[in-house]
């Protein structure tokens, strides 16, 4: 048997042997958040782009399609279980696995039998029992979300942040990217019950990184006087919102993402439209947009190093505003390959370096004490709007504005983020929010 001697020397020498620009990406921290980010990129990819497509496949008009973004709105709201989860130690469970293990499991199995419930709803035949199977697939996602971001984090160093956070990204869109085309080319052949069903082994990655990493180490939560469910939650909103220039951070979490939130729940709608066919789809949407994504995260580390953190998350904030117009062009050209794979590999490029900055930032926010609360904060926050505002209006938006003029729109929406980080970084605020938090190295 090696000796745990040998296995980390061997290790050490296997990383040495790659460029020294791939070396933080390769340690076990950050290869468990490729791994976490898979599974975590699934569920939700199961209620947002790919039950459009169902949606639509089934005659649902564009509103109601649009309305569905209400069951990604369990994303939004997972702040308001976040403190159970992060507080609670399930019985028998937790002392077998661990907390936060344990808690992966039951969230995982939770996503496989809704996922499944949803495979099994017909559109046709009975509409109310998809939003049911949807809003479920979101409140399991959800929740999973919780226990993956705050075991992510927690498994990372403060130096790793950055490159945790581009595996992070990198995961997620494997996963999703993959369970989008998986569904897209099964259900092409074999319908959409089948389709939904072949994707549940996407929950496995997840459990592999458990198996693998172990459970976490992680500061105990104080204990006041008011009791655990009361100091569950108001310890950790009182702990961020005691910071400088917190309530301003927590504005431009609300606003910094509605352009990007609001164009990306129609991208399939434009598809459909301009006469794009599932295997089109596939090919660009998912082929081209994850090979653009890839070189994103890679040019977003890069810069992040380069940069350090305010820079970077502000030049993020500039691409994903100006992605949306890629789209506006591709409604004025149509039905155009070359403009689709255009529009794809910018949007996701730009995506792949926010991603990596904004991501770290996020982390780096986080008191290890409430790391599964306050991300479920942070995360939530950061796309409530644009989801309300998607499920409130963007179907009669679209239909009354053409899709050339609601991509200008998104692009101006995107604006007040940009103008609000400007600010912050200019009064210090960005510094000053991180430092009860968890700041970067340097």
């Amino acid at each position: 048997m090696t000796s745990p001697t040998v296995s980390a020397t061997d290790d050490m020498g296997w990383r040495r042997a790659l460029p020294a620009v791939l070396r933080p990406y390769f340690e076990k921290g950050p290869l468990g958040a490729l791994l976490l980010g898979m599974a975590s990129g699934y569920p939700i990819t199961m209620i947002a782009a790919t039950l459009s497509s169902r949606l639509a496949d089934s005659g649902i008009d564009k509103k109601t399609v649009t309305a569905f973004g209400l069951a990604l709105l369990m994303y939004n709201l997972k702040v308001l279980w976040a403190p159970a989860i992060d507080r609670w130690r399930l019985p028998l469970l937790a002392r077998a696995l661990g907390h936060r293990r344990a808690w992966m499991l039951v969230t995982g199995l939770a996503v496989v039998a809704s996922v499944a419930a949803l495979a099994l709803a017909d559109p046709a035949a009975d509409l109310g029992a998809v939003v049911v199977a949807a809003v479920a697939v979101g409140f399991a996602g959800a929740s999973f979300d919780i226990v993956l971001d705050a075991y992510r984090i927690e498994n990372l160093k403060p130096e790793q942040l950055g490159a945790g956070s581009g595996m992070t990204q990198y995961g997620w869109r494997i996963g999703n990217a993959l369970a989008a085309s998986t569904a897209l080319v099964v259900a092409e052949r074999n319908g959409w019950t089948i389709a939904y069903l072949t994707t549940l082994l996407f929950v496995a990655p997840a459990l592999i990184a458990a198996l693998w990493l172990g459970e976490p180490a992680h500061p105990p939560a104080p204990r006041g006087k008011r009791g655990g469910v009361i100091d569950a939650v108001v310890a950790p909103l009182a702990d961020f919102l005691a910071r400088a220039g917190a309530w301003i951070t927590l504005a431009f979490i609300l606003v910094h993402k509605i352009g990007d939130t609001v164009a990306n729940l129609s991208f399939r709608l434009l598809f459909k439209d301009l006469g794009f066919s599932k295997d089109e789809i596939a090919g660009y949407d998912v082929g081209v947009g994850f090979v653009a994504l890839l070189a994103g995260i890679f040019v977003g580390g890069l810069l992040y190093r380069a940069l350090g953190m305010n820079r970077s998350v502000l030049l993020s904030l500039v691409l994903m505003a100006v992605s949306n117009l890629s789209f506006a062009g591709l409604a004025l050209a149509g039905h155009s390959n070359a403009g689709m794979a255009l529009a794809i590999g910018f949007e996701n490029f730009s995506s792949g370096i926010g991603g990596v900055a904004i991501g770290a930032y996020f982390a780096a926010l986080c008191d290890a004490r409430f790391t599964a609360t306050q991300f479920a904060l942070v995360s939530a926050a950061a796309s409530i709007v644009g989801r309300l505002f998607s499920a409130g209006g963007t179907g009669a938006l679209i239909e009354a504005m053409g899709f050339v003029d609601f991509y200008l729109l998104t692009t101006l929406l995107a604006l007040p983020g940009v103008l609000l980080f400007l600010y912050m970084m200019r009064r210090g605020l960005v510094d000053d929010a991180l430092r009860l938090g968890r700041p970067p190295p340097g």
